[in-house]
């Protein structure tokens, strides 16, 4: 956050026990299950229908789409109860014990305000009231109404979806509170998990106004240019560190009927001389792909689709001349420009030309937008990666360009040079002095970049020292108070044997000389599980005892972490899947990101968990206070979970999968996950002590047959394929405690040994091996 930010100590938000949500849309919807998912009692309202038998039928319906949406909006499904469904007619008297209410209803002036009216004449006085509009200026919203609805109004614009999308902007009027707006945005960022950014009241905001600009001037260059929309989207997408749809894969994501309301109302509120009207320009085609319904994933197809014809399954994208669809078609770009920015915008074809006339733009338009967008570039970068999924945000991409080689290149087609960019000509956007990464403010001063209270990230502590430990999957850091944090550097932070070796001396180093240990990275995933590319080459060359080698190790050190002297906290975030999970599995403690999809994934390559996760996942249904008693129904339970590879989609979810303890922690915020890992493991260190081996009671032989029976039946269903079987009965011998009598307890020593010999006699068969080649190939299960 730069200084001009939401930094220093947050608002409390204990005053914020429910909310109302006004208008139950997509939007809307959204909202009231991300608040929902805090915990927070939300009231959902929306207008009585006509003719209706229920007058809150909307609200309800809603909660009902909101139940099974996909990408879930839930976190767990307990939360929609939490959802309350009211109408504006029967209910807006409810809004007097809320302490935050949140307009999301239709783009119209008028009906806001109407509602605006009877709002301020139900609320509590002082209640903080917001609008998720996207267009609206706060100025226009609020004129004419009271001074005290003035002082506690604001815009808290969300992005679609609210659960998943980090992004909130932020806009105070002259008049709004200070303190309604320090206690919206503390509660937002602390329970809802959103980067808070500052806006100005102008047209679209921030993320809208550039991002419309990007897209339109990504689809009229590819227009002019004579390009497909395979060949724009390979160009406008990983090279620049945006998503991979490419813009015209986005535009059928959002659905292209949205584009022509956000496009309009900035014609309108823009003046005539913002380089926006420049690129904006009637598109016939698309016109007419809106008329016939195809507006992209939504609609009957959009600029891809997938035609299922005859019973087919092909790939099509449209013809951007002839307005037909055809087989799509892999774009390559020019050589050695895809990972070198500024070979992409200069080589001399149509797809180099592309990439120029798009970035050139949207770049120059970007420096336009400080200070009256935003007050500085942090804020412009910020809401680009979290509204838009850019990998860097504009000032970023300048800076990985050369600000001089942009400005050179904008006089020689002769566009204006916008004084921010040209401050930047002889100096970087972005430096770091002294540790800490400062940005060129528009007075052409640095400033440092200051973090809110209670946000540490491992990329500010990596500017200030060097790791105590390193190599080439994984680095140990020294992150303050006796605490050391381990990373992991690998491709998708794979397991592999560098990281189980630097675990190892990391255990020891602690020990030695410090109080605890956080595991946590800032990838996009905590880890993917272990590298089964290295373990496919060391099959195919017979070197199984390398792998055997491995996972003995892995075993071990996971053990050590689990008995280890002092307290072993693991932060995940995104995936954590097979030996990721087997890693949390044996931690002391674990503070997750709320959005963490854990599980052990192996049964889907044709494998078994090997690092202990059967052996953990046994131990904590056993003592789950829920699970009958007796040697059989913990092990069913587990083979109900591992055998079909579940993945949890949540951290709650994880909870009720048993892959996190009831007592471990949550964190919404991505940003504040390596700070509360941190205080987690410290607030451990005085009274800890390692848990104690538990022996376990299981069935024996009698209980792998009926587990075996189980998967036979699946079979016969059609629902198993026949290498599931072999799968199956591996995991039901490691699971049912092998050969021993289930009056003979158990040892964890016996279940790893069970969990080493299944694990090498699957990955010596073709399936396996096939399996985890397809795996590695297509990123998708082979079903053999």
């Amino acid at each position: 956050m730069s200084e001009n930010g939401q930094a220093g100590k947050p608002a409390k938000t204990r005053d914020i026990r429910k909310v109302a949500v006004i208008g139950a849309g997509v939007m809307g919807a959204g909202i009231a299950a991300q608040v929902a998912n805090a915990g927070i009692e939300t009231l959902l309202l929306d207008i009585v229908p006509e003719g209706a038998d229920d007058r809150s039928a909307i609200a309800k319906g809603a909660i009902a789409k909101l139940e099974k949406a996909e990408p879930a909006a839930f976190m767990a499904k307990r939360n929609a109860r939490l959802v309350v469904p009211g109408n504006i007619e029967d209910d807006l008297e409810k809004l007097a014990a809320c302490d935050w209410i949140i307009e999301a209803v239709v783009e119209r002036l008028d009906v806001k305000q109407a509602l605006y009216a009877r709002i301020d004449a139900a609320r509590a006085p002082g209640t903080p009231v917001s609008s998720n509009t996207s267009t609206i200026p706060l100025g226009d919203l609020t004129r004419g109404l009271p001074d005290g609805f003035r002082r506690d109004f604001l815009i808290t614009h969300f992005f679609n979806p609210p659960r998943y999308m980090r992004l909130l902007e932020v806009v105070a009027g002259p008049e709004t509170d200070p303190a309604s707006l320090a206690r919206v945005s503390a509660f937002a960022d602390l329970k809802l998990g959103k980067t808070v950014v500052p806006c100005k009241d102008t047209p679209g905001f921030i993320a809208n106004r550039l991002g419309t600009y990007w897209l339109q001037a990504a689809v009229i260059e590819a227009l002019d240019l004579g390009l497909s929309v395979e060949e724009a989207d390979a160009v406008m997408g990983r090279p620049f560190g945006f998503p991979k749809t490419g813009v015209f894969g986005l535009l059928d994501l959002v659905g292209l009927d949205l584009m022509p309301h956000v496009q309009g109302s900035l014609k309108r509120a823009l003046p005539a001389d913002d380089p926006f009207h420049a690129v904006l320009r009637d598109v016939p085609l698309i016109e007419e792909m809106i008329r016939t319904g195809y507006t992209g994933r939504k609609g009957k197809g959009g600029f891809y689709r997938l035609n299922r014809a005859d019973g087919g399954k092909v790939k099509e994208a449209i013809d951007l001349s002839s307005g037909a669809y055809r087989t799509e078609e892999k774009a390559a770009l020019p050589e050695g420009a895809e990972k070198d920015l500024a070979a992409l915008i200069g080589a001399p074809v149509p797809m180099g030309r592309y990439a120029w006339r798009v970035l050139g733009r949207t770049l120059a338009y970007a420096a336009r937008l400080v200070p009256e967008a935003a007050d500085d570039i942090v804020a412009i970068d910020e809401a680009m990666r979290l509204g838009y999924n850019w990998k860097w945000g504009p000032f970023e991409l300048i800076d990985r360009i050369g600000a001089a080689a942009l400005i050179a290149r904008l006089k020689q087609d002769g566009a204006d040079i916008p004084p921010l960019l040209a401050l930047a000509e002889s100096q970087p956007f972005y430096r770091v002095a002294d540790g800490t990464r400062q940005y060129l403010g528009v007075d052409g001063v640095y400033r440092d970049i200051v973090r809110p209270e209670g946000v540490l990230l491992l990329a500010d502590i990596k500017l200030k020292t060097a790791p105590v430990l390193k190599n080439g999957s994984a680095a140990l850091w020294d992150i303050g108070d006796g605490v050391l944090c381990l990373e992991f550097t690998s491709k998708g932070n794979s397991l592999d044997d560098g990281i189980i070796g630097l675990l190892g001396k990391a255990l020891k180093l602690v020990k030695e000389k410090h109080k605890a240990l956080v595991i946590y990275n800032e990838g996009t995933n905590f880890s993917v599980g272990a590298n089964l590319g290295l373990a496919l080459f060391a099959c195919n060359i017979a070197a199984f005892g390398e792998v055997e080698k491995l996972v003995s190790t892995g075993q071990k050190v996971y053990q050590d972490l689990k008995y280890a002297p002092f307290p072993v906290v693991a932060a995940p975030a995104g995936m954590a899947l097979g030996g990721g999970c087997e890693l949390l599995l044996h931690s002391s403690a674990v503070q997750a990101h709320a959005e963490s999809y854990i599980g052990l994934v192996e049964c889907g390559v044709g494998l078994i968990p090997g690092w202990g996760g059967c052996k953990e996942m046994l131990t904590r249904w056993q003592a789950e206070p829920s699970m009958p008693k007796g040697p059989m129904p913990a092990p069913s339970k587990v083979f109900e979970t591992v055998s079909v590879a579940t993945v949890s989609k949540s951290a709650a979810e994880a909870k009720d999968l048993l892959f996190l303890r009831a007592g471990d922690g949550i964190t919404m915020n991505r940003d504040r996950l390596l700070a509360d890992a941190k205080a987690r493991a410290l607030a451990m260190v005085e009274a800890y002590a390692p848990p104690k081996p538990v022996d376990l009671t299981l069935p024996g032989p009698s209980g792998k047959t009926a587990m075996v029976m189980a998967a036979e039946g699946f079979h016969r269903r059609g629902v198993a394929t026949k290498h599931d079987l072999v799968v199956a009965d591996a995991l039901a011998t490691v699971l049912s405690g092998g050969k021993a009598d289930h009056i003979e307890p158990v040892t964890e020593a016996q279940i790893l040994e069970l969990e080493r010999e299944s694990f090498m006699r699957l990955i010596r068969t073709h399936a396996t091996l096939a399996r985890i080649e397809h795996t590695l190939e297509t990123g998708r299960p082979l079903r053999n």
